[in-house]
């Protein structure tokens, strides 16, 4: 009896440290599934992101990012033809010379940081007859396609980007007879080169229409 006892005792403490080995195995293998996940949940994120100025706000610091203007419209509501015939005859020649307006009002403000510079009135004259020319080389051939409408427009953005109507150019270029002369003429065709620029209520079509190529929305 004291043998089976003995028998029965070893077996059972061999069977209770197969136990714990089996336990301490599973553990181990619980362990190291839950280290792995662990580690790969702490692995370093890849660099993302961008660099931006920032503002302290109290004890905040908060990122402070410049967004490109958006500019929200609502779509036109067309009395008739006619004013939807307009809006896309308009759309067409701003498209055309707006370009141009660009390229002359860069020319312009090139010339005027020139004749800063100069105090000779001699001087001057020469230098604004070599800016005629180079002006008439460049837009001359290209500006002689142009409709009346598309001229009317594109005086109008001569003055949007220069701050100086088509009167003004032509007056500081060729002189004031020649801008006096050219304004008589401008007249007969029922338009005004001492015409201004106006993007809220005369000239918002054309306004609009400027923005719709800027974004390339048209």
């Amino acid at each position: 009896m004291i043998i089976m006892n003995n028998y029965f005792f070893k077996y059972s403490v061999k069977f209770s440290f197969l136990k714990v080995i089996c336990f301490a195995f599973v553990e181990l293998c619980s362990y190291s599934t839950q280290a792995q996940s662990n580690f790969q949940d702490f692995t370093v994120p890849p660099k993302v992101g961008f660099r931006c100025r920032a503002e302290i706000v109290g004890r905040d610091t908060l990122p402070l990012v410049d967004l490109n203007t958006v500019y929200v419209y609502t779509d036109y509501v067309f009395k008739n033809l006619h004013q939807y015939e307009l809006w896309t005859r308009t759309k067409h020649n701003v498209k055309k010379v707006y370009p141009y307006a660009i390229l002359a009002a860069a020319k312009l403000k090139e010339y005027d940081k020139a004749l800063e510079k100069m105090t000779d009135e001699g001087l001057k004259k020469a230098f604004l007859k070599v800016c005629e020319k180079d002006l008439r080389k460049e837009f001359e051939d290209e500006l002689k396609g142009l409709t009346v409408s598309q001229g009317k427009v594109l005086m109008k953005l001569i003055d949007r980007e220069t701050g100086k109507t088509t009167y003004d150019v032509v007056k500081q270029l060729r002189g004031n007879f020649q801008a006096v002369m050219w304004q008589a003429v401008a007249c007969i065709f029922g338009h005004n080169m001492k015409t201004e620029y106006d993007a809220k209520i005369e000239d918002i079509m054309i306004e609009r229409a400027i923005k719709l190529v800027e974004n390339g929305q048209f």
